[in-house]
């Protein structure tokens, strides 16, 4: 039976990053919006969509984020709204996809809002990644090319990394890469030692 982790973090802490270096390990990760974007292609999926918001979100049948973005991000009721089609979605199919890996030692769930789903019970242990925020700030102008405004607008509407340790059972401090790996492979060691005594 696989050990679970769920791995979360704030926009910008760099969460990918630690969930890729998880991966090159050799461990199983599931990475819950990138699988999100594909469920959101799916027939059915779009068909709730466009009963929900209407189809002008779409371009051809091809959803356009931004606009989709635009309406829930500042409507906690229409986030709710995408949530209660999204979710229940990416959940089934993380189930499959755990069946797929129940004899590895150790599986990671990476998700930004592991927390503000609920989501986090499921999980036998967890870690949020953490970095200043100045430097998650910088991170996110440069990676989606966006303002320093919207930037600080998302951190808002997501937990704080204070609320976020206070659940977790392992903290990983991602403003230096090389420290952070360091990090994560004290936390393997560490579930190792618990698996034997399992």
């Amino acid at each position: 039976m696989a050990k679970t982790i769920g791995l979360t973090g704030g926009i910008g802490s760099g969460k990918t990053t630690i969930a890729n270096y998880f991966s090159s390990l050799g461990i199983p990760v599931y990475i819950a919006d990138i699988e999100a974007r594909k469920i959101m292609q799916l027939p059915e999926i779009i068909e709730a969509l466009k009963q929900t918001f209407g189809s002008f979100i779409f371009d051809e049948n091809i959803l356009n984020r931004k606009k989709l973005s635009e309406i829930v991000f500042n409507n906690p009721e229409k986030l709710q709204q995408l949530n209660a089609i999204v979710h229940p979605a990416v959940k089934k199919h993380y189930k499959e996809w755990l069946q797929e890996y129940q004899s590895s030692p150790l599986v990671v769930y990476e998700s930004a809002i592991l927390f503000e789903s609920g989501n986090y019970n499921e999980f036998d242990v967890l870690i949020t990644v953490t970095a200043p925020v100045e430097t998650r700030i910088e991170r996110v102008i440069q990676r989606d090319q966006t303002t320093r405004e919207h930037v600080l607008q998302r951190m808002k509407a997501q937990w704080t990394d204070e609320q976020r340790i206070a659940k977790s059972d392992f903290v990983i401090e991602n403003s230096n890469f090389d420290t952070a790996k360091k990090e994560i492979e004290k936390i393997l060691k560490i579930l190792n030692i618990k698996q034997k005594d399992s």
